[in-house]
């Protein structure tokens, strides 16, 4: 499907071949913005000093703004899953501008969506020169889907910094998997996530790794920024992979600590994972 402002390659490509896709960086003129929502949301905008794109909108009034503020033209918007805070906005925008593409999951479930994708397929967003992949990553819900590219990866409340989202819909294999997923991109892709979770993520995985000096000198620098209400995002696979416990179910003393936690000797990761992911629940 193609669109002055976007283009969709509707093929299944291999994991390897969107990890060699996602290795290039943005174009230089491309910033990527975060554009604070409600009391802990980011929505991502990437604009080149003429055109935007907005990641998951939960709120038009701060996008309108900040286009009008920067003097830009929105272009398309990337939808990763159907919760409010993440769409709440689309109508409004798609009423300010026409014809606007709204790119997201499959399923006809969120109004507003004019081109569904999948795994594999490919999004040109010609307006600002970037491309990304599709990558489908269920678990928090059923439909999430992130978009990886340019060394960057968009994943909205799949995975935080030093955490993951809730399963409301999905299986703790599901989430396993679809982190799984993630963890095969390159160490150093940059990870969008939409909340600013980061302060009480590392507290809960202090609990659980306390002796990982990675996650003690990550706690500082996270601590320092929030302090200085500078947000913690993006954060890189790299670092989450060294502090996130749900990164680390095969690490010997995550699992370790969660057996004690539920009383049962673990081994398979699903297994760590699902019982991680309860105590967080009721951190």
């Amino acid at each position: 499907m193609q669109h002055n402002n976007f283009i969709v390659s509707e093929y299944r490509n291999t994991i390897c071949e969107q990890m060699m896709t996602s290795m290039q960086g943005f174009p230089t003129s491309v910033k990527v913005t975060p554009i604070p929502a409600f009391t802990d949301n980011y929505i991502w905008c990437l604009h080149n000093g003429t055109q935007a794109v907005v990641v998951d909108p939960g709120d038009a009034a701060p996008v309108l703004a900040f286009c009008k503020e920067q003097k830009l033209i929105l272009s398309a918007i990337l939808i990763t899953h159907h919760h409010r805070d993440h769409t709440g906005g689309i109508a409004a925008l798609a009423a300010a501008i026409t014809d606007l593409p709204v790119i997201g999951p499959r399923g006809s479930h969120i109004n507003g969506i004019t081109k569904s994708v999948a795994q594999g397929d490919i999004v040109k967003l010609t307006a600002i020169g970037c491309e990304f992949s599709v990558l489908e990553v269920p678990g928090h819900t059923l439909d999430h889907i992130a978009f990886v590219g340019h060394n960057a990866l968009f994943c909205g409340d799949t995975l935080f910094a030093a955490g993951c989202g809730r399963l409301f819909e999905g299986t703790p294999g599901q989430m396993h998997r679809s982190l799984s997923k993630i963890k095969r991109l390159p160490p150093g892709t940059a990870i969008y996530c939409t909340h600013e979770y980061t302060e009480a993520n590392v507290k809960f995985a202090l609990a659980v790794d306390p002796e990982n000096e990675h996650l003690q000198a990550y706690s500082d620098w996270v601590a320092s920024n929030r302090a200085k209400d500078t947000p913690t995002l993006p954060t890189d696979l790299t670092t989450q992979c060294n502090v996130n416990p749900f990164l680390r179910c095969h690490d010997n003393n995550v699992v370790k600590s969660v057996s004690q936690y539920a009383g049962l000797e673990l081994s398979d990761e699903i297994a760590v994972f699902t019982q991680l992911r309860k105590w967080k629940d009721n951190f």
